[in-house]
Formats: structure tokens, sequence, C-alpha cells
């Protein structure tokens, strides 16, 4: 009797350990898609091939967002196709950025585009910029000037409005994949396109919450990881402008690629980075550009105020030396 129940036991523990094991099998995918590249880390019960889900994600935000794809939707609508009608991914896009274009004071404006293609950050042509020229593509700025009618046409007041939302739509793309596997039935996930991350449940194979690194802004060629954070069940996105700038061949100044809807120049400010987390990505990615175009007492002002957000903020002081803001919620995740 005894080495019946023992067998029994051996049987279940078996069963068991196996179950463990299955539930934590780990599915890595990476490549590159949106100009960058991406890792996608799900841990799930058994082998998943994901990739060609992924692709397809990848597809339809190119063939609505991309401004680097002549046949997308937003291309389309750029260069003044009227007759394009919109998907509900591009529905989604323009409503969260009115929405953040009116809590940031209009300092996030995804029709600052032919100023970004102006300054040479764009797909388009470069121009010579000049403060005439500056005050000429101004008068295209304003997310006001652009409305979506009861047909789902973009309707633009001015057909040289140009539409750029790629400050949002690779954020946007991360939360599309977010629910591809959430719809999967995956709960413990790690997504990170270009730098830009959702994490979800934890690493069940190491028992361990996920911890994710943010680069250090002062580092322009090597990659150094400042500080390592604790990301449970939520969205990160970073801007800076270290390494995305432009150098003038003529004149050796150099550029930063972000460009202030306000006076149309290319911004000059002490702020070295912005790290914003928030419940999804596209509204983290959003922000992370919006408070790179502030003013630093302005940004840290905000982030204080919209407690939907935590910030972690890198700029110079008056003396040129570097400091940290961190929101309380972020300096918690803080791996110590």
């Amino acid at each position: 009797m005894k080495k019946y129940i023992l067998g029994i036991a051996l049987v279940l523990g078996l069963f068991q350990s196996c179950k463990q094991e299955r539930s934590n099998v780990r599915n890595e995918n990476v490549g590159g898609a949106l100009g960058t590249s991406y890792s996608i880390i799900s841990i799930s019960s058994e082998k998943l091939d994901l990739q060609k889900d992924i692709d397809s994600v990848f597809a339809v935000i190119n063939q609505s967002l991309s401004t680097y794809i002549p046949e997308s939707d937003i291309s389309r609508i750029n260069n003044g196709d009227t007759t394009v009608v919109v998907d509900r991914m591009f529905q989604e896009v323009l409503d969260l950025s009115k929405s953040i274009h009116q809590e940031t004071n209009g300092f996030f404006d995804p029709t600052v585009g032919s100023l970004v293609n102006a300054w040479g950050f764009g797909p388009e042509r470069q121009i010579s910029m000049d403060s005439l020229k500056i005050d000429s593509l101004l008068n295209y700025v304003g997310l006001n000037k652009i409305t979506l009618d009861d047909s789902n046409h973009i309707v633009k007041d001015n057909p040289n409005i140009y539409l750029d939302f790629n400050a949002i739509a690779k954020g946007y793309a991360i939360d599309r994949l977010a629910a591809m596997l959430d719809a999967k039935g995956i709960e413990n996930y790690l997504i990170e396109v270009g730098g830009e991350l959702v994490a979800k449940g934890k690493n069940t194979i190491k028992d361990k919450f996920w911890i994710v690194g943010i680069d250090d802004p002062e580092m322009e060629v090597n990659r150094f990881t400042k500080i390592l954070i604790h990301l449970n069940d939520r969205a990160l996105a970073s801007s800076g402008n270290y390494r995305k700038f432009r150098i003038d061949e003529k004149t050796g100044k150099k550029y930063v690629h972000t460009v202030n809807p306000k006076t149309g120049y290319t911004q000059v400010s002490n702020t070295l980075a912005v790290t914003i987390l928030a419940d999804n990505c596209a509204t983290a990615d959003a922000y992370a550009t919006a408070l790179m175009a502030m003013n630093i007492e302005d940004a840290f002002a905000l982030v204080e105020v919209n407690k939907r957000l935590e910030a972690y903020i890198i700029y110079l002081d008056e003396n040129g030396e570097t400091k940290e803001f961190s929101t309380d919620g972020f300096k918690a995740l803080v791996v110590k």
C-alpha cells in the first residue's frame, strides 16, 4: 500500500513539474521594423510561432501611419488625396494626439511635419531655413486645422498641412502588439521597439518582474545604462537630443531633432532626455516628445500635475551641471 501511495506521489510530482515547465516557455522574436529594431519576449504554456502576427501588426501600422511609405494613407493625405478613408488606427492616433495637444498647451503637434521636413529630420527634402521661411511654414502648423468628417476623411484647412505621427506611431504600434498578445491569452511579455517598451506580468521563468535600463544621454556614441527600473504592467518611452541631430556641412552648427511647434525652430534647451511611464505606450511616446520641446520648469510642472504619468528627466542646470528629476512614482521603481 505504501509503495502504491509513493508511486502516485511520484507521478503527481512529475506531472506538476512538467506542467510548471510547460507554463514557462520563452518565445523571443527579434527583427527590424518602423526604421528601427524590435525585440518581443513572451512566456507561454507552449512554444508559439508569433512572427506572422507580429509582421501583420507592423504592416497595417505602416500602411496607415508611415510617412516613409509613399502609398500609405498618411502619405496620400499629405500629398493632397482627399479620397482616403482613414482606418480605426488612424482615428485613434488622431484622437489621442488632439487630447495630448490640448493637455500640453500645443507642444505636442503632429502638424509640425512640414517644419520637421524643412529642418532635415523627415522623409521630405530639406530646405535652407531663415526666419521668413519659418514664419511661412508656421501657417501650416496647428492640430486644430485638421478635422475628421462623418465619412472618415481628413479635412485640412490648408492643403499644405503635413501630418507626421512619428512621435506617437511607434508607441501606438507597441500598444497594438500588446493587444495582439493579450488576444492570444499571453499574460507575461516584454515588448521593445526602438527603445520604447510595454511590459505585462513578470518573467515567470526567473520569477522576477521585468527590469529595463534607461540610457545615459551624455554618451553620444556608446550606449551606457544610467539606471535600471522595474517595469510592471506599464509602458515606457524616452526622447532625447543626444543621438538625433544634424550637422550643417557649411557652418558646423548642430541642429537637434526636436522642433518647437510654437516657434518653428529646432529646440535649444537644457533638457537632455525625458522618460515617461504611462498606461499605454502611445501616450508615453507623445508626452516624452512634448516635454523635450518645453521649458524645463513647465515640463516639471506638467508631470507633477498629471497623475497618469511618471517621469524621469535629465537636464543641465544654470551652471551646466547634469541634474536628474524624478516623480515619486518613478523613484519607487528604481532598482537599488
